[in-house]
């Protein structure tokens, strides 16, 4: 099986939980409908998507994280991208604006707030999985 290279590369995103809410990242420019969304970007060649949704963490915000497990995968609705979802967890840092090409804003939230940032809801395994993280 050959590769092709016009195919754009997957996504690969953090679902960061502390401390009752979930991190999440506005991006300067919008995705379609996406504006508020978690820690996310391009999985580079030869690289697993928990580690790359790590790195871009690190990369976006300055929150040093370590994955705990890929909830799953998808083709994204709204924006035709393969995507990833990783389960993680703060080890060291604060979240802020680490690369201010990409982003405007960060927000920790809570399971109730979610709507108001993502009102076309989240992925079936995300939302199950905050569900379970987030309750108080």
């Amino acid at each position: 099986m050959t590769e092709t290279t016009t195919e754009k590369p997957g996504i690969s995103a953090a679902i960061i939980v502390h401390e009752g809410r979930v991190l999440l990242v506005r991006r300067r420019v919008k995705e379609g409908e996406l504006s508020w969304q978690f820690p996310a970007g391009a999985i580079e060649p030869g690289e697993a998507a928990e580690v790359a949704a790590v790195r871009e963490t690190v990369e976006e915000t300055g929150l040093v994280v370590a994955a705990v497990r890929l909830l799953g995968e998808r083709v994204h609705p709204k924006t035709g991208r393969s995507m990833s979802y990783t389960a993680c967890e703060v080890l060291q840092g604060e979240a802020k604006v680490a690369d201010e090409d990409e982003l405007d804003a960060v927000a920790w939230v809570t399971l109730d707030e979610i709507p108001q940032y993502v009102p076309y809801g989240l992925f079936e395994p995300v939302q199950q999985y905050l569900d379970q993280a987030l309750q108080v």
